[in-house]
């Protein structure tokens, strides 16, 4: 039973990676995946933790993955992954959040998104827009794609059989 669990566990955060390289992939056709005005689709798995805790791990490295696929610069690679596992650890320690208030688990990501990527935007792609502008831009295509998108798939995420908690650990 143990190894079925483990397997469960590692099936929802590989598929959660997936999911966040494609979403990801997707915005990029849009031209809206990474630069000043972002929006990535992907950022609205960042409510997945509230279902399982590995899936703060699966969305981290689709993140890591997705960033690689686009060919980001390092720092971005880096720093843009480690805003992401911020978030998710966030709305992973925000999982005893019950009904409407579990929208309030998109607010790490936003938060964190919102103050380490304009410095990744001035550093690794020499934006030169002032810090406080690229934060209100990053943090408003966040407010989007993580809490507004997440909200919408919250309901969703809810009657999926595949994310019920396992019963054992």
């Amino acid at each position: 039973m143990k190894y079925q669990t483990t397997l469960r566990r590692l099936s929802r955060a590989a598929a959660a990676a997936a999911l966040y390289v494609m979403l990801t992939m997707l915005s990029r056709v849009f031209g809206i995946d990474s630069g000043m005005i972002q929006c990535r689709f992907s950022e609205a798995l960042c409510v997945l933790p509230l279902f399982a805790p590995e899936m703060a791990g699966g969305i981290t490295v689709g993140c890591l993955l997705a960033n690689l696929f686009l060919g980001a610069p390092w720092q971005d690679v880096v720093f843009g992954t480690l805003a992401t596992l911020l978030g998710a650890l966030g709305a992973l320690a925000l999982r005893r959040l019950r009904g409407k208030t579990r929208i309030l688990a998109t607010l790490p990501t936003v938060i964190a998104n919102g103050l380490i990527i304009p410095v990744v935007l001035k550093v690794a792609y020499g934006l030169e827009d002032a810090w406080w502008f690229l934060a209100i831009t990053v943090t408003a295509g966040e407010l989007i794609s993580a809490t507004v998108f997440g909200a919408l798939l919250l309901p969703v995420f809810d009657r999926l059989p595949f994310l019920k908690r396992d019963n054992r650990g």
